[in-house]
Parts: C-alpha cells; sequence; structure tokens
C-alpha cells in the first residue's frame, strides 16, 4: 500500500487545516489508519486513529477536542480535521495504515512521506 498525505501548509494559530491520506495500489477498507507527527527534534508522537469502518476513533490528548479524523471508504480516503490550531501542533504529519495496529497500539506497516503543517504564533 502506498500512502499519499497532502493539505500540509502554513497557517496561522487559531486557524484549521485538513489533512487528506490516499492510499494507491489497493483498496484500504480493512485496514485502520493513523495520524502521527514529528516536529523538529522530537519523536515521532500519535496524533489519532480511526479503525477500518470508522466507528471508533482514538486521539492524542494534546489534540482531543480540536483534531477530527474521519474516513470515506468509498473516496477510499482518511481525513484530519484540524482545528483551533496552536504553534505546538508545527509538525510532519504522516498517515499510517495497519490491519492490526489501532489507534496508538501497534506497530503501523504503511507509511505515507509525510506533510508539513506549521502554526505561526
Amino acid at each position: 500500500v502506498q500512502l499519499q498525505a497532502s493539505g500540509g501548509g502554513l497557517v496561522q494559530a487559531g486557524g484549521s487545516l485538513r489533512l487528506s491520506c490516499a492510499p494507491s495500489g489497493r483498496t484500504f477498507i480493512t485496514y485502520n489508519m493513523g495520524w502521527f507527527r514529528q516536529a523538529p527534534g522530537k519523536e515521532r508522537e500519535f496524533v489519532a486513529g480511526i479503525n477500518w469502518s470508522g466507528s471508533s476513533t482514538y486521539y492524542a490528548d494534546s489534540v482531543k477536542g480540536r483534531f477530527t479524523v474521519s474516513r470515506d471508504n468509498g473516496k477510499n480516503t482518511v481525513n484530519l480535521q484540524m482545528s483551533s490550531l496552536k504553534p505546538e501542533d508545527t509538525a510532519v504529519y504522516y498517515c499510517a495504515a495497519d490491519q492490526y495496529a489501532l489507534g496508538p497500539r501497534g506497530t503501523y506497516v504503511y507509511w505515507g512521506q509525510g506533510t508539513l503543517v506549521t502554526v505561526s504564533s
């Protein structure tokens, strides 16, 4: 599975961005999806996740109430709607897929190339 993340950019604090992840090569309907981020000089961290059907979502405490993960299996995409962005949200955001990893648990096998989100103060 090849994953392509898009939608990153520069936004002011308090603004919003919508990231999208589109796999290619095969359907990802049976895969759980995750969003991770890595800020400069920091380790990669879990941001949000959604199970294969979309019935369960998971969020890091730092983004709960501000970010919303969703998926459209008909369009083969998963999205991360980010609102009330803060400078500390600045990072490269990655989407990931796996049939067994769920939310922050497990090891995701497939990863996208990342999209940069920069939040200015």
